[in-house]
């Protein structure tokens, strides 16, 4: 039995399709392809079951599509049932995402205090303690989002791409920028992972997202480094409410 799993980000779409713990097929793709890839799917007869997580509204023509295939598809939020127990305030306003992402962790990582850190569109720190227990986290900009705030918000500076020359001080406005923002987000996760080591001295460390492989070998910290993470953890819940 086959099992689908759709992640629609908030600059992407992933889908995979899992046999068992096994990865059968993992595609990142536009949102503008996701209707034809899903309606394919719908005639995939190996595929039992589905989950969805989105982080924004879907087309109509996207919600027609997933309500006609021919397998049930659980839509993810903080009702279904989880690994651990949540204790956010508003949980109805939780990325799904994150939550995903958590579940992962955790299921790797049982036991443990775990910070979990997805570097996307936005940065998210999520808090998981060794009771089984989801605390909540915090958010800021992305990477992307921070190169367009410089370029938007000023009157000259350019608007710089997060790949080119890299420079420990930056030797031109280009490199200036560029520098300023990957430093600046690797200090900011150091910041967070000394922070989070200091009230939880066992703390282990989650790092995923699709701008996670510029900043895995420039943060100081140790950490387990994971571009899956919330497919896997998209999978695990759709294992737990089966």
């Amino acid at each position: 039995m086959q099992q689908l799993i759709i992640d629609i980000g908030n600059s992407s779409a992933k889908v995979a399709t899992f046999e068992g713990d096994n990865l059968v097929e993992y595609i990142r793709i536009e949102h503008t392809e996701l209707p034809a890839v899903i309606a394919s799917k719908g005639t995939d007869n190996a595929i039992k079951a589905a989950i969805l997580s989105s982080v924004i509204p879907l087309s109509e023509e996207l919600e027609h599509i997933v309500a006609t295939l021919p397998y049930p598809c659980l839509r993810m939020s903080a009702a279904l049932k989880m690994p651990f127990r949540i204790a956010y305030e508003t949980p109805e306003t939780l990325g799904p995402d994150r939550l995903a992402a958590a579940s992962e962790a955790w299921t790797q990582k049982s036991g443990n205090d775990l910070l979990i850190i997805d570097i996307g569109t936005a940065i998210t720190y999520d808090i998981v303690t060794a009771d089984g227990v989801y605390r909540g986290g915090n958010i800021s900009p992305g990477i992307g989002m921070r190169f367009k705030a410089l370029h938007h918000f000023t009157g000259k500076l350019p608007l710089v791409d997060k790949e080119g020359l890299r420079t420990d001080i930056g030797v031109s406005t280009e490199t200036a920028i560029r520098e300023g923002v990957l430093q600046g987000v690797c200090y900011e996760i150091d910041g967070y992972m000394q922070s989070y080591s200091l009230k939880y001295p066992k703390l282990l460390i989650f790092l995923t997202g699709g701008n996670s492989i510029l900043l895995d070998n420039r943060t100081k910290s140790r950490t387990f480094a994971d571009s899956l993470l919330v497919v896997k953890g998209l999978k695990r819940i759709l294992d737990l409410n089966q």
